[in-house]
């Protein structure tokens, strides 16, 4: 009898132990996977707008191609052969400034006029694309969008395409542009962060991932159906898609649910694993019909979890062996005592260890949000920096020109202080003639110091940074204007070559202004001490560029020069003269604007710098 009482009271034990193990093992689990879906939910946010950024940045890019006349005659059939090779000459180089895999142009009937990649083997030059999904899509409703691999590199990237019409309307269709880009930059940031991420597209294909092993696998089982549209679009290549191998264990109704993702052995990719449980949480991308899923590894969530659920289990476990202990035998209290402070012990151990699990969670999160808002802040004090770093510069030129402008306004006043008092003598002779032409020379003084300080005020305020179109030889006008004093000082003539009609480029005027400044007195400062010092400005233009050469006739630049040319504080010019940023500024100026800023010596002697700017009537 006392020993099936025991028995009984034993197992009523064990049974209250299991319970309490399994309810703090459920609460610790439940709680420990709503943090987590609090954490992947802000990773969902930062991945999907890393992904539609990336996309958004090309998005405009193949409408621009029906404002290309030739591009539009191309397709309308009226084109030479020299069109075509513009056409193609045209998206190579836009290819190459955008970034992108390729860029071509689609006739109505489905075949490739002109493509970027026109001058290799394995080119899209003629080829019938009238099967692509993106090509119909931008036929029917003015724009297509698609991802897929490609039918003759085999390269997968997103297709971007837009209908052209040449401003005939919707009725009008003349081709479609296509612009593909490639994605594969966004996969290895991707790889880096701490859970894995993929994205599927409406077929449940996964298109994008940041574990390789997982690209081009199915969500979801694929019909005969699909499985033959797939052979007609070429869509993927013909690429066999096999499962990823995930199983949904329990979902909660929320976007997110527990799942299994199949594995020989704990397989890990960079920080994690890909094999075992995770919290999958998806989110539907607008407009591309993709969805995104972040996957949270559920280990550290178990582990805590089990942690919680043996503490509860060895308290529940004390407390009842304290009251049978108290109860039964009372002469073992100094061993129940010791036995309870051991477990307390390792009670204390385990939530030390849980707190500090915590913790590195929460400083992981709080590290991520402060990089995040120090990247913005860094970028914003960059860009400050350098407007305030090429205003220094604006007025560094000021100060060079200023004791040539003082000499100017000098003259003039003291020609205004001789008629002014000559005009009064005048009047009170009764010469009114005299004292007339007196004023109307004042009038012309005064005119000319109201341009010659007109001119410093435009030069010397600061510049907004935009473009708009400038001409260039009104641009030259200005500097040449600026610099006069100084030219007629070193007695310096200066000689214009170019095209009867006036360029036109796209850039800001005030800062094309400063770096013609800078390239002009640099030019003097080459040539100081000769007795007949010559400048030539010189252009041309030719596709969409316009090329200006500033040559001097001075020694020309040493090696040592030509290699440091472009480095900051780098100068030959006397200590004192300057700081060696004037060409540093201005090429990044000249960058600003999508040109480009070289120098060497010329064949026949001096030194020429070569400024290369886009033309605006070919600026997109």
């Amino acid at each position: 009898m006392f020993r099936s009482r025991s028995l009984v009271l034993l197992l009523c034990c064990a049974a209250v132990v299991g319970l309490s193990g399994f309810a703090a093992y459920r609460i610790a689990q439940k709680q420990g996977i709503e943090d987590l879906q609090a954490t992947g939910l802000h990773r969902l946010d930062l991945y999907a707008a890393s992904l539609e950024r990336e996309i958004g940045k090309y998005a405009f890019l193949p409408g621009t191609l029906d404002l290309e006349q030739d591009v539009i005659d191309l397709l309308s059939g009226a084109a030479d052969g020299q069109v075509a090779e513009r056409v193609n000459i045209h998206l190579e180089k836009l290819n190459e400034r955008a970034g992108t895999m390729s860029i071509y142009v689609i006739d109505a009937g489905g075949r490739v006029a002109a493509t970027s990649n026109w001058r290799r083997t394995d080119s899209f030059l003629g080829e019938d694309l009238s099967f692509r999904p993106y090509f119909r899509d931008a036929i029917a409703n003015g724009s297509g969008r698609f991802f897929g691999i490609g039918t003759t590199q085999g390269d997968p990237g997103y297709y971007l395409a837009a209908r052209l019409a040449g401003g005939g309307g919707e009725q009008d269709i003349r081709g479609v542009a296509v612009v593909k880009v490639s994605l594969e930059q966004l996969e290895k940031s991707w790889s880096t962060v701490e859970a894995p991420v993929l994205v599927a597209d409406e077929n449940g294909v996964v298109i994008l991932s940041a574990v390789a092993g997982w690209k081009f696998t199915l969500l979801r089982p694929l019909d005969e159906r699909t499985r033959a549209a797939f052979d007609y679009t070429r869509q993927y290549n013909r690429r066999a898609l096999q499962p990823l191998g995930m199983r949904e264990i329990e979902g909660d109704g929320h976007g997110a649910q527990l799942v299994r993702i199949a594995g020989e052995a704990a397989e890990t990719v960079s920080v994690y694993p890909v094999s075992g449980r995770f919290l999958a949480q998806s989110r539907a991308l607008p407009d591309m019909q993709w969805t995104l899923t972040v996957l949270s590894q559920l280990e550290q969530v178990d582990s805590l979890a089990q942690s919680r659920a043996a503490l509860a289990a060895i308290a529940a476990a004390c407390l009842l062996l304290l009251a049978a202990v108290v109860a039964e035998r009372r002469r073992h209290l100094r061993h129940r005592l010791a036995a309870r402070e051991t477990l307390q012990k390792a009670y204390d151990e385990l939530e030390h260890k849980v707190e500090a699990r915590t913790a590195d969670l929460s400083a992981a999160n709080q590290k991520l949000q402060d990089e995040i808002v120090e990247r913005i802040r860094a970028e914003r004090t960059l860009r400050a920096a350098q407007e305030e770093l090429i205003q220094a510069g604006k007025l560094a030129v000021i100060g060079q020109l200023s004791t040539g402008i003082a000499h100017e306004l000098n003259q003039p006043l003291a020609a205004l202080r001789t008629l002014s008092a000559n005009a009064g003598r005048f009047l009170e002779r009764g010469d009114a003639e005299t004292a007339r032409l007196n004023l109307v020379r004042i009038a012309e003084l005064a005119e000319r110091m109201g341009r010659i300080t007109g001119q410093l005020h435009s030069f010397a305020r600061k510049s907004s940074g935009r473009s708009s179109p400038v001409r260039l030889g009104q641009a030259l006008d200005n500097v040449l204007a600026l610099l006069e004093a100084r030219l007629r000082r070193s007695a310096a003539s200066v000689e214009r070559k170019g095209p009867p009609r006036e360029p036109v480029v796209m850039c800001d005027p005030n800062r094309l202004e400063q770096v013609l400044v800078n390239l002009v007195g640099n030019a003097l400062d080459a040539m100081a001490g000769q007795p007949q010092p010559r400048i030539e400005l010189s252009w041309d233009c030719a596709d969409g560029v316009v090329h200006l050469q500033i040559r001097d006739h001075g020694p020309g630049l040493s090696d040592e020069a030509r290699s440091h040319l472009f480095e900051p504080f780098f100068t030959t010019k006397p200590e004192g003269d300057g700081l060696g940023l004037g060409l540093t500024i201005s090429a990044g100026i000249v960058r600003d604007f999508g040109g480009s800023l070289q120098g060497t010596n010329h064949p026949d002697g001096g030194a020429v710098f070569t400024l290369e700017l886009p033309l605006a009537d070919h600026h997109g």
